[in-house]
């Protein structure tokens, strides 16, 4: 099974992006759709559809899931928790509240999403870093105080969307996820990021090995705890707030990518980035699909499908009593 895993996972993404090109309103046969693929569509209608609104929107959620799974991993490992996640830590939630604070002040279009993401994001990050420098705070202390600052951010997102009512469908866009206006451009700095991301945590796997042990033995390992787990954390916040600037708010994919992979191949970070990031591009891609295909007319945004399946696997988790690890 560990040594198939990433084989398997390989191939159902892209069988899943395949299929998931032939599903939509506009009916469009397996074939044709290879047909568009290879560049032989004899139809433009079809060829649009395909290139320019199925596939960047198939890559975007892949690549995002990828982001996101990774992230989920590095948040684990850095605060010894298998139920944290950029998601129910606050940090999507503080990415969001940039954005959002940034449209109610109207300084979106000087700074951009990105960088208002960019902010809120690392500002909920530096939040958490100071908290978990104390030497008294529980892993579950430090979730639940997480699960709290989401909470207060959520409730401030509310709280501008109420007071700013013209940007009210704007603001809920980042509230709820969605990858229907995804682009190629979009999808080239996910991948960027992403890339980024996982070079420099694959080549210090034994970092993140030993931030999983307690921080007097990884001292005595030669490790600066402090310095390396800021810069983990921050690193993740990076790449998430990127994918909260294009997509939304998409909660638990960083829960339940790492987690499922753990129990496969162990908690190694050699082995388990890999299978991390293709869990969570095939979790959220299939959200996506699933997000565009259930509704008769229109689509429900993917945020809401990742829910449905993550809430379940986090109270399993509270009732196991598995959100330790070392």
């Amino acid at each position: 099974m560990k040594r198939t895993l990433v084989p398997t996972l390989l191939i159902l993404s892209f069988t899943l992006m395949v299929l998931s090109l032939t599903l939509g309103p506009s009916h469009i046969g397996l074939s044709d759709t290879i047909q568009v693929l290879l560049g032989n569509g004899r139809r433009a209608n079809q060829a649009y559809i395909i290139l320019q609104l199925r596939l960047p929107r198939i890559l975007g959620s892949f690549f995002c899931g990828a982001t996101l799974g990774v992230a989920g991993a590095v948040f684990q490992a850095s605060l010894h928790n298998s139920m944290a996640d950029p998601f129910i830590l606050g940090i999507s939630s503080g990415a969001s509240f940039g954005v959002a604070l940034a449209l109610f002040l109207g300084l979106a279009p000087l700074f951009g999403f990105p960088f208002s993401a960019l902010a809120g994001a690392l500002g909920t990050t530096i939040l958490i870093v100071t908290l978990a420098s104390r030497k008294r705070s529980s892993s579950t202390t430090l979730l639940l105080t997480g699960v709290g600052v989401n909470y207060i951010l959520s409730s401030a997102m509310t709280l501008l969307m109420f007071l700013h009512k013209e940007q009210y469908q704007r603001i809920l866009f980042w509230t709820l996820g969605s990858f229907s206006s995804s682009t190629y451009n979009q999808v080239l700095i996910i991948a960027a990021a992403f890339l980024l991301m996982y070079g420099i945590l694959r080549v210090s796997h034994r970092n993140l090995d030993m931030l999983l042990l307690d921080e007097s033995s990884a001292r005595a390992g030669g490790l600066s705890v402090s310095k390396v787990r800021t810069t983990f954390l921050l690193l993740s916040s990076f790449a998430t707030a990127l994918c909260v600037a294009y997509f939304g708010v998409i909660g638990f994919i960083g829960l339940m990518a790492p987690h499922v992979s753990r129990l496969i191949v162990g908690p190694k970070h050699a082995k388990l980035l890999v299978p991390s990031a293709l869990f969570g591009g095939l979790l959220l891609l299939a959200s996506d699909t699933l997000s565009r295909i259930l509704l008769p007319s229109g689509e429900l945004p993917v945020g809401i499908i990742t829910s449905l399946i993550g809430v379940p696997l986090f109270i399993h988790l509270l009732r196991k009593g598995r959100y330790l690890y070392a």
